[in-house]
Order: structure tokens, then sequence, then C-alpha cells
């Protein structure tokens, strides 16, 4: 049986919160509970989109200074980096790394990028790096980017195909990510059914203690109870 997630699972992830996907993922693979996320705060430019969830296409950039290439250089590197982009499982999450010592001075990602990057299958952003033309970026691309600037400087992609960092969520290339306003999770392929199938159990486990600290008059004894009846709980 493969690993790899249906069109269908995807979309059932893309109904949940990235919180409750790590909660699920608490409850699944216990043993990320501690990593596989973001741990700073990101800039959501549209908070009110829906989650977005896809394969990330990795990559690297510098903005604070020139890269040194020739215009053929220049031209051959960025061919290569598209090409990288096209490929792969869709959807698609462009997941970029901002190296320079101080991340943001140039932005990679405007109305430019954000339009062929969503022509070429990719569902939004996720970087530490800085972003632009917050007005003119395509249309239902979610972007979650550590700043927000007015230059690309001297943007150029470093590298691609490569492990990345954002905020604490080190990420690799075709790594399955869960993104929304609260931040980003790395889903591993091998717990998407897992975290599926668990969150009825989830919902019915919380309800118990909401219901319980919801009620009007209610006292720390029944919190205590609802607590102790919810990890009861077991399928």
């Amino acid at each position: 049986m493969t690993d790899e997630p249906t069109a269908d699972e995807i979309a059932s992830l893309a109904e949940i919160d990235t919180p409750t996907i790590c909660n699920l993922l608490e409850m699944v693979v216990p043993e990320r509970r501690g990593f596989g996320f973001t741990v700073q705060h990101l800039h959501c430019l549209f908070p009110h989109m829906k989650p977005i969830v896809g394969f990330a296409r990795t990559a690297t950039m510098r903005a604070k200074d020139p890269a040194g290439w020739t215009p053929d250089e220049a031209r051959s590197r960025r061919n290569g980096y598209l090409d990288y982009v096209a490929g792969g499982d869709v959807p698609k999450i462009c997941v970029v790394q901002d190296v320079d010592e101080r991340p943001g001075y140039g932005a990679l990602f405007g109305e430019v990028n954000s339009t062929v990057h969503k022509a070429l299958g990719c569902l939004g952003l996720v970087t530490d790096g800085s972003v632009r033309d917050i007005d003119q970026l395509a249309p239902d691309f979610q972007v979650l980017a550590g700043l927000v600037a007015p230059s690309h400087a001297f943007v150029h992609v470093a590298q691609w195909a490569c492990e990345v960092n954002i905020e604490g969520m080190v990420v690799q290339d075709g790594d399955l990510i869960h993104a929304d306003r609260h931040g980003a999770v790395v889903v591993p392929l091998t717990a998407v059914r897992g975290v599926l199938d668990s969150l009825d159990l989830m919902v019915r486990r919380e309800a118990v203690i909401l219901e319980a600290a919801r009620r009007p008059g209610a006292t720390v004894g029944d919190i205590k109870d609802a607590w102790k009846r919810s990890d009861q709980i077991r399928e």
C-alpha cells in the first residue's frame, strides 16, 4: 500500500485548521510533538482563506548582494529552478528560506512570481523572507512570510530541491505541508490516514471538556471530572 495521499485525503486535510492538524499529529505520531512546525510568527496575507495543503517545492534565496552571475548563467539557473517547480506532485506549496544574514532584505515573491508559481501548480508560499506587491499577488495564492518589504534588491534563488528551515520547521523536497493563518506544519505521509481517522475521536474528547466548561455555574470539580471522562474515551 502506498503512503501517497489521495486527492480526497488532501482535500479533507484542507478542511481542518493547522492547530487541529498539530493536535492530531500528537495523537498519531507523538514522537513529533516537539518539532515539525513553525515556532515564530509569520504574516499571513490572506487570513480568511481556507488552509492550503501541498507538496513542498523547496528553495533558498538571497537578496542583499549580487549573485555575480553572467546574464546567461542567471537565465540558466532561473530556467533550472522553474523546471524544478513545474515538476513534482500537485498540489504544491513553495517553501523558501532566506539565507541572507538579515532575512527579508529583498522580496523574491510579488506580483510576477506569485503568478508564475500559481501557473506551475503552487497554492501558496511559506517563507521566512519578505514579500511585496500585496494588492497585486495572484488571486487565491496564500502567503505566509516573515516580512513585507518594497524592493527585490539583488534577489536570486541560491539552491532548490534542498532542505530548508522556516522558523523552526525543517522541510525536505516533497514533504506534505499544511498551512493557514496560524503557521505551517509538515504532515508525514505515513500519518495522513491516521490523522483523518483520529479527527472524530479528538472532537469527541474535547467536546466533553468544552460542554462542562461552558455550562453556567461550572465548577473546578465539574471540569476535573470532565477531563477524566475525556481521557477515558479511547475509540
